[in-house]
Order: structure tokens, then sequence, then C-alpha cells
């Protein structure tokens, strides 16, 4: 039993080194909202992290904070919990959107790990009753570029970091050629595709000429509720269909199963509202034989390192989109940055979420504070 004695929430908005661009949008900074709970002389950390411009979800940085300091922050903090599966599903069924409730709920699974002087992924790999690894693999992730030449140099300047797989996005367009430039300047390294959510059925010809090239797999190419058509396009294709955005609950997983809708899922912490509902996702999708892996949006450093520690459980089959914090941001608030060696993300075994909060760091990239006491 314990009690949220106080939450802070600190909005922070950090640079990117390069504008990220997908096929519906283009960000140059990163908004995060970390949240402290404070519990017994203990403090966890999460974080609510939707990218800005909500052209991955309907969330946004301000939606999420409005939910967070209107709502779902004072409903918390005074409240005792008898358990972590108590605080998770309470809070799982409070009103509210899964980008918003995740900052907190994360944060009750770092204090659970503190109190019982466990690291956060050996936390969860009790929770599934599997044994993590000791290790993350890291995958390297590009957006769109004006030209190929960019794409290429882009992927050739992380090489050296050993990441396991190269994923790159596509759009209508915007494809064939950029595969064909990959293998032809990369060879036979893994590589794989991600669409988010850009293509209908009509352009089932373009993933058929994709088909030939011997790709990890096609993520996300249709819109997130097409699971009919992401069926039948799956059964023309030999290349395996990866669904992100189409799996936000619990029955979506369930349903796109059910249609055979994909043979790979993607579970990203953010969009499913927490370690309670990934563990969930992550047992139906094991027990449906499917292979699964862990995305991410990015995160800044708590959020990447919650993806990290959810990747060490056996069955996630491909590297985690999780990379170096420096890959995608000027800077970091946490210590030590998240690093990446020989393509692999080492967990640290402190207990809890194993990095410290760099509070400097806090103040200089916050954009916005807000106390809650009980």
């Amino acid at each position: 039993m314990y009690r949220v004695d106080q939450i802070t929430l600190t909005w922070v908005r950090i640079p990117l080194n390069e504008p990220f661009r997908i096929s519906n949008g283009v960000v140059a900074e990163k908004d995060g909202i970390v949240v402290a709970l404070h519990s017994d002389g203990l403090t966890g950390y999460g974080e609510s992290s939707p990218m800005a411009g909500s052209f991955y979800s309907a969330d946004t940085p301000e939606s999420c904070w409005q939910q967070l300091v209107e709502s779902l922050a004072p409903q918390t903090v005074g409240r005792t919990f008898e358990s972590l599966a108590d605080a998770c599903q309470w809070l799982d069924a409070v009103p509210g959107s899964n980008f918003a409730k995740v900052g907190i709920e994360t944060a009750l699974w770092d204090l659970e790990a503190q109190r019982r002087g466990m690291p956060l992924h050996e936390l969860l790999g009790e929770q599934a009753n599997e044994k993590p690894a000791a290790a993350a693999q890291s995958g390297l992730a590009v957006g769109l570029y004006p030209t190929t030449a960019d794409l290429c140099r882009t992927i050739e300047r992380y090489v050296p970091d050993g990441y396991k797989r190269v994923k790159i996005k596509i759009s209508r367009g915007h494809d064939v050629e950029l595969v064909q430039a990959v293998r032809s300047a990369f060879g036979d390294t893994p590589l794989m595709t991600d669409a988010n959510a850009d293509y209908t059925l009509d352009y089932q010809p373009v993933f058929e000429q994709l088909d030939q090239f011997g790709l990890l797999m096609f993520e996300q190419p249709l819109g997130g509720a097409m699971l009919e058509d992401s069926a039948k396009l799956q059964s023309a294709l030999k290349t395996p269909i990866c669904l992100d955005e189409s799996l936000e609950t619990l029955k979506d997983v369930q349903r796109a199963i059910e249609l055979k809708s994909f043979r790979i899922g993607n579970i990203k912490i953010q969009r499913v509202g927490g370690f309670w509902n990934a563990l969930e996702v992550y047992r139906t999708l094991r027990s449906a034989g499917l292979s699964i892996w862990v995305g991410t949006m990015p995160e800044l450093g708590i959020g990447q390192a919650q993806g990290a520690a959810l990747a060490t459980l056996p069955g996630c089959d491909f590297p985690t989109d999780v990379e170096a914090s420096l890959r995608w941001f000027q800077d970091d608030y946490i210590d030590p940055v998240l690093d990446v060696h020989q393509g692999l993300i080492e967990m640290p075994q402190a207990p809890g979420l194993g990095y410290r909060i760099d509070q400097a760091k806090l103040a200089r990239y916050k954009v916005a504070a807000q106390e809650f006491r009980a």
C-alpha cells in the first residue's frame, strides 16, 4: 500500500538535431511532459510524450498538459493504492487519453521498482513471467529526405554505431526508389519501411514491387482503421505487415489477429497508455505466435529508457526504434544520456528506471510547470 503525496509536472521542449519528416508531417523540436510522483520518500518518473502537431495521433502536448493539470493529476494526488495493479487499473478506468495517462502510469512502475529494489526491466520481466535480456537491440530509423543521396548519407553516418537494422520512412510517390537506393548502397543490411498509414489498398502494386527487396517488414502501410484491407494486402504479400497506429487498444489487437491483418506487432508504451496495457498486448501477441518489437515516437530520455526496458522481453524479435539520445536531440534531461554501443542498449542495474533526472536541464528547457500536493 502506498499514497501519492505529491505530483510535479514539467513540460519541456528540446530542439532536434535536424527536422524529422514522415509521410504526414514534420517536427523540429521535441515536447515532453515529465511527471514526478512522490510517495513515502521516493520519487518515480514518467513521461507523457505525444508528437507536436497531432499528425501521429489526435493528442498533442497542449491537450495532454491540459488533461494532466485539470483532471488526472488532481485525481491522483492524495490517493492511496493497495498495489501496482490496483493503481494501474484505476488509472486505466479514469477518463482521459492514453498519451496523457502514460506519464502517471509509468511513474508508478518506477516507484514500484524502487520500492522493491529492482531494475525496471526486471520488474517488467517478473510481471510478464519472462526473463528479460541484459540489453536491448537498437535499430536505426531515418525520416524522409529531399534526395536519396541525403537519405543514404544519413544512414552512412550512423553505420559505425552498429545498429541492428535500418528503417526508412516512405510515402506515396516516394517509396520504391528509396528502397532501391538503400539496397544498392548498403547491400543486405536488414531493412524495413514505415509508411505511417499513408497508403490505401489501391497502392497494392507498389507493395508488390517492394515485396521483391527482401525487407523485414512493411510497417503500417494502410490507415489505422483499415484492418480488413490490411488483411487483404497481407494475403497478397510475402513480406510481413507490421501494425503500429492500428493497435491502440487490446480490442484492436484481438480484431487484427482474428482478421489476419498482420504478422508483426509494434508496441508503443505511449500509444497504449503505459506498461500495464503494453504487457497485455505483449501477452496477446505472444499467445497468437506473432512477432513483436517496441516502437518510439521518439520520446525524450525517460520515455526512451522505458521503451528500451520493455524491449528486453523475450519475443521482441526485432530491434527497438529506441536510439541514442543524441542521435535525435541536441540534449536530453537524463544523466547519463541514453547511448548505443555495438547496436545494444545496456540495461541499468540500479533500482527503478536507472537514470538520474538532471533538474538543471529540466529548468533550462522548461515550457511550463505545475505542482500538486495532497
